[in-house]
């Protein structure tokens, strides 16, 4: 009797998916979004399948912050193959631009993410759809995390790429960072801090991330309109306020890029390790948005996954056991020693000048060592002075955000506002280290 319930239950799911669903075609994305209202809060989706597929488990993409459905166009084709696809975004999340209740007239901004998780759920209710899987990236995978915690019986599978239990320090304060940008309305470095704090920009030469993309990704940014600058502060603030991710119980995935300087690949394993039932790979030669650089490696791993089938053949994946991701290396870029150390921290609104000596740097930050009295003295402007450099092509400075203050040493982070000092500086520490080989083969 249970096994007939059960398939009559099945049947009626198949049934649904047929009626649900709209058949993927080449201009299945220059369609409008479906909306679904509750309580005053709209849900913005698609859902699209393929006949071959149509009866598997659906895939529930909940987006990050800034990507709206077409991002995810050349995406979606690789993964039809394993089951339906919904792209969904919550209030005030990816290309849904509600930033107050439609009856209320409340805040997007008072929806914290686990409420969009909880709204998440009632979706599913209201639309009939019993079983899922999951897939959440960047923001979208504290959603997703937060609804399996809430919703298990609703969750078959889920995929988490950029995730992390905790914020670091560093992390909380280039989000900080990029409000200030933008609410003092220096538009140009917010884009280009945004690209560059998303994008490892020390180690383009490996992901080969196109200038098309990125300078795309830059306009996007800069040319943010007042609801979209109003949405980027909405969802800045949530992560800002996230204390904990929830671990979810059901069968996961995490996966990260190799070289993801903002959720850090070290901070993927610390979350996956406590899954479990999960699979963890990183993705070969890519950062934080490796659907933009390794798509074809990216969509192959989820849709491997996806159908049950094994990772560990995938191309350009580096999936890794327990045992390995206990052993995965915490730092990124190594940190090294300057030809000419002494050098001058700057004020940008005053003619402060402190004098001070480079200890080592990377192209992320720098520790800094001062005389008597002077760490006091710089700790007073933790965003405001600039670190001056020089090089074959001159002198060149890079705004610093002081992160931690000893008796006579700063550590501080570069700000990043700007490509052409990024790329500048990567050349200033290419030269560092040829100058370090050079004295070496001397000596």
């Amino acid at each position: 009797m249970n096994s007939m319930i059960q398939m009559d239950a099945e049947v009626q799911q198949s049934n649904m998916n047929v009626s649900f669903f709209d058949l993927y075609h080449r201009n299945s994305f220059k369609a409008p979004a479906r909306t679904t209202w509750i309580d005053g809060w709209k849900i913005e989706y698609m859902a699209i399948a393929q006949p071959e597929t149509m009866h598997n488990t659906p895939i529930v993409i909940v987006g990050g912050a800034f990507q709206n459905f077409n991002s995810y166009k050349y995406c979606v084709e690789q993964l039809l193959s394993a089951g339906p696809i919904i792209l969904i975004d919550l209030p005030s999340m990816g290309a849904n631009q509600q930033i107050s209740n439609r009856d209320t007239g409340i805040s997007a901004g008072t929806l914290e993410l686990p409420d969009l998780a909880s709204m998440l759920g009632q979706w599913l209710d209201i639309e009939n759809l019993s079983k899922v899987s999951v897939m959440g990236m960047s923001l979208g995978s504290v959603v997703a995390s937060s609804f399996a915690v809430q919703r298990p019986e609703l969750v078959d599978r889920m995929i988490l790429m950029g995730v992390m239990q905790k914020t670091r320090k560093s992390w909380r304060m280039l989000l900080e960072e990029s409000l200030h940008l933008m609410k003092e309305q220096r538009m140009d470095e917010f884009g280009q801090a945004v690209i560059l704090y998303l994008v490892n920009h020390a180690k383009m030469d490996k992901t080969r991330m196109s200038p098309t993309a990125k300078r795309l990704f830059f306009r996007q940014m800069a040319e943010f309109t007042a609801t979209e600058q109003e949405r980027y502060e909405i969802n800045c603030n949530r992560l800002l306020r996230l204390t904990d991710v929830p671990i979810p119980q059901c069968k996961v995935l995490v996966a990260c890029g190799q070289y993801d300087s903002f959720t850090l690949p070290h901070e993927n394993a610390n979350f996956a390790l406590q899954c479990p039932e999960m699979e963890f790979a990183m993705i070969a030669n890519a950062d934080h948005v490796p659907q933009l650089q390794r798509r074809k490696e990216t969509m192959s791993l989820f849709a491997t996954f996806l159908q049950g089938l094994s990772i560990h053949n995938v191309e350009g994946i580096i999936p890794m056991t327990r045992a390995q991701l206990l052993t995965l290396e915490r730092r990124g870029e190594e940190r090294i020693t300057v030809q000419q150390p002494m050098t001058l921290l700057t004020h940008r609104h005053s003619d402060l000048q402190l004098p001070t000596q480079i200890v080592d740097l990377n192209y992320f930050g720098i520790l800094l060592e001062f005389t008597e009295g002077l760490t006091a003295q710089a700790e007073q402007y933790p965003r405001d002075l600039a670190l001056h450099l020089e090089d074959e092509e001159g002198q060149f400075k890079i705004e610093c955000l002081i992160f931690d203050v000893g008796s006579t040493q700063i550590r501080a982070l570069f700000k990043h506002g700007s490509f052409e000092v990024a790329e500048r500086l990567m050349r200033y520490i290419q030269r560092q280290k040829e100058a370090v080989v050079v004295l070496e083969a001397v000596s």
